[in-house]
């Protein structure tokens, strides 16, 4: 069977090399480029008029997937647009599921890197053709409104996951398979071995998902761990495990096609009161471990899962400094969007905007302090003016503890623009707030040098632009940061912001005031993260992403003469 596997993967390989060598072209140039439309209107009609059908159809009983006799079940899934979405899942025995992983380990290992980069093509064709029922579970657990779950949850998500694909096959590409090693001997007779080199994978991969982008996070270290031969766990949030389930489904089943165990990637899932990711990191046999979410649970395993490779994404303190501008106007226009969008829960999206106290100059004029921030404040309020657009950028707050932070925040500033709570147009129920904007000083570290994660953000008032460039290091270097924009007209002051980025290993946009957003991250083209600061150690994805999930086993032996 494993060899009829293999051939069966091998063909996908070569029906998808196309799209294989032009991922790879992609990472080169770092050019835009996606094979997944983000365009609804692409997809067959059908599908897009069935999809909410589709998605009620899974509600309210069991979600089977392949795995060891369960052991129990949980799902207590409430989307945050107010209903509860009444989908049990199975729960397995931690050490059944763990060793079934390790004995399917082998014949995924030996099937080779074409025919495992086959198999994941294939998985990522089909999660794009589910994308538009897809999205509707994404936007039910997260609280993204239906098109950034579209778009993020879907397309833009399997974007990641095949990029993670071809920096993996690149990597081992550029291992040969065999080679004779000769070495002249001068009047003796020549030194000859035969080599081989295999590509051997770590052992089982465990990713930890998050709640608010399950298959954006998630997919990249899937992908990564399971075409270098690594099976994987994706342990589910358990307020979003609905889109993870729904992924997995999807990769068990092309496994099984092709003849192999469909428990090479599986479920897990689990309640907060008893929660299993700690249990799963420290077992031996895990040897790969993709995080993201707290700072807590991301530098515990940093510090106790030492017997794996750990990719972890955490908290960090995303900054714009604002230092002078051609045309204000655009510029707040832009940030609005950017601090509205998804109600500020992304990993990406400003908390801290540095400003002089003296003011900015803008194009020909001089503007205060006050003046900036109230343009600002403005600028969202008129965004978000109306309602049915409003919901539709900020979609809902995925946990009742981001709307209390909200609440409690207000404390720590002088209130530019309060937070508002607003009605859905298609769903009373839903939790939607608008952002929340504080006015304080840089000396006010307290207040804006630790993640309030969610609609809140602080102008922060300097002594200077040199000033807001010294608080931004200092304050990125200490607790991170995944985005850093800066506004100005002069150039030496640019250069300045390219060493600060340099300095403090943090992404950096430059004076954005059109249709592209800080906190907006392309495949193929922007690394996400660099691994360099505090908020993340891996980047997704670079070549460090992936070649550390297997490693170069060499044979070698004499040569017959």
């Amino acid at each position: 069977m494993s060899s009829t596997a293999t051939r069966a993967a091998l063909e996908l390989f070569d029906h998808h090399r196309g799209t294989l060598d032009r991922a790879l072209q992609a990472i080169a140039e770092r050019g835009y480029w996606s094979p997944y439309s983000e365009q609804l209107k692409q997809y067959p009609q059908a599908a897009v008029e069935g999809a909410q059908a589709a998605f009620e159809a899974l509600l309210n009983q069991p979600f089977a997937l392949q795995g060891p006799v369960a052991v129990g079940s949980v799902g207590a899934e409430r989307s945050p647009y107010g209903f509860d979405l009444g989908v049990t899942y199975d729960q397995y025995d931690a050490e059944e599921l763990l060793d079934r992983q390790h004995k399917a380990l082998p014949a995924w290992r030996d099937a080779g890197p074409q025919a495992r980069v086959g198999a994941c093509l294939e998985i990522l064709s089909r999660l794009n053709t589910l994308s538009p029922t897809l999205a509707h579970a994404v936007m039910h657990t997260t609280g993204q409104a239906f098109m950034m779950a579209f778009q993020a949850g879907g397309a833009h998500a399997q974007d990641r996951g095949l990029e993670a694909v071809a920096y993996a096959w690149r990597a081992m590409a550029e291992v040969p398979q065999a080679a004779q090693w000769v070495k002249p001997q001068g009047k003796l007779d020549p030194l000859q071995l035969d080599k081989r080199w295999h590509i051997v994978p770590r052992g089982l991969s465990l990713v930890v998902a998050c709640s608010t982008f399950p298959t954006w996070n998630t997919y990249p270290g899937l992908f990564a761990s399971l075409v270098t031969g690594n099976p994987v766990l994706v342990k589910a949030h358990p307020g979003a495990i609905l889109p993870v389930a729904m992924s997995v489904k999807v990769a068990q089943e092309v496994l099984a096609e092709l003849g192999f165990d469909p428990a090479l990637v599986s479920l897990v899932v689990d309640t907060p009161q008893a929660p299993v990711a700690q249990q799963l990191a420290l077992d031996p046999r895990v040897k790969l471990v993709d995080f993201t979410g707290s700072n807590a649970f991301g530098e515990w395993l940093e510090r106790n899962a030492l017997q794996a490779q750990v990719f972890t994404e955490k908290a960090g303190i995303n900054t714009v400094i604002i230092d002078s501008t051609a045309n204000l106007k655009a510029v707040v226009k832009n940030l609005a969007f950017s601090l509205s969008l998804y109600s500020g829960q992304m990993c990406t999206t400003t908390q801290a905007i540095y400003v002089p106290r003296g003011g900015i100059r803008n194009a020909d004029e001089h503007l205060s302090f006050e003046q900036v921030a109230d343009t600002l404040a403005s600028a969202v309020k008129g965004f978000l003016a109306d309602n049915d657009r409003a919901c539709a950028v900020l979609g809902a707050i995925q946990s009742e503890a981001t709307a209390v932070r909200i609440d409690s925040c207000r404390a720590l500033g002088e209130v530019l623009l309060d937070s508002e709570v607003r009605e859905h147009p298609q769903f009373p129920g839903a939790r939607v707030r608008t952002p929340l904007l504080l006015k304080v000083d840089a000396a006010q570290r307290d207040a804006y040098a630790q993640e309030r994660f969610g609609p809140i953000a602080f102008i922060i008032a300097t002594d200077d632009s040199a000033h807001s460039v010294q608080v931004a290091r200092e304050v990125i270097t200490a607790q991170g940061a995944m985005t850093l924009g800066v506004y100005s007209t002069d150039e030496a002051f640019l250069a300045q912001a390219e060493t600060l980025a340099q300095e403090a290993a943090v992404a950096l946009s430059v004076n954005l005031d059109g249709g592209v957003l800080v906190n907006q991250s392309a495949a193929f083209s922007d690394f996400h993260a660099t691994g360099g600061n505090p908020a993340a150690n891996a980047s997704i994805c670079d070549a460090a992403f992936v070649s550390r999930r297997f490693v170069v086993v060499q044979s070698r032996r004499h040569a017959a003469q």
